[in-house]
């Protein structure tokens, strides 16, 4: 969101909410801006808007002036449209799987479970999981070496929504492509997300 509204000079504010370490459920002031809690959300004026893909369309659509998003009708376009819904409809789900996953091999319980515990997590990263991964990673390595953005040869919101899968690809998956890390070192390059990340933090966290 922070890299969106940087890129394209909108002015914002910054409200941080602490969810419950154990539980993770949003504070009651995170509930009263959105019902399910979720984050990111923004309030612009009387518009209360989640879900990051719809966030980011959302404000392209305000206040972009056509800047990100390619012509409609053009390859381009299209391509944008695509990974907008990609990134959390088909990449992020494996991530998450793989972040949970690793988490049960190394999570405290009891001697007598954890056999068990690794032995069924290890069968489904090794089964499913990694299978998976490789072949978006195969995939995302495909379409970098056509052009040096996803949707073509400059910057566009397809991008500014890929950047956090990206960035948590190539931190859980150490074969991800030299196309891959160069693609999220040119992304955090760029004078824009610096600025969005000096004002929030990095995006991802250890």
């Amino acid at each position: 969101m922070l890299w969106l509204l940087e890129e394209l000079g909108v002015p914002y504010e910054i409200v941080r909410y602490k969810r419950d370490p154990d539980t993770l459920l949003a504070p009651p002031e995170l509930a009263k801006v959105h019902p399910l809690g979720k984050s990111p959300v923004i309030t612009d004026g009387g518009d209360t808007v989640a879900e990051s893909g719809a966030i980011l369309e959302y404000i392209a659509d305000k206040y972009g002036e056509g800047r990100l998003v390619p012509a409609r009708g053009t390859p381009g376009y299209a391509k944008v449209r695509y990974f907008m819904h990609y990134a959390e409809g088909s990449l992020m789900p494996i991530l998450l799987m793989k972040l949970v996953f690793g988490r049960v091999k190394t999570a405290k319980m009891p001697f007598f479970v954890k056999p068990i515990a690794r032995g069924i997590a290890g069968k489904v990263d090794a089964q499913f999981i990694a299978p998976n991964l490789a072949r978006h990673v195969a995939f995302l390595d495909g379409e970098l070496a056509n052009s040096p953005w996803l949707a073509g040869d400059t910057l566009t919101l397809a991008d500014i929504q890929m950047s956090y899968p990206l960035e948590a690809l190539v931190a859980r998956a150490p074969d991800a492509s030299s196309r891959i890390t160069d693609y999220v070192k040119r992304m955090q390059a760029q004078p824009s997300y610096k600025r969005a990340e000096a004002k929030g933090g990095p995006s991802m966290h250890d």
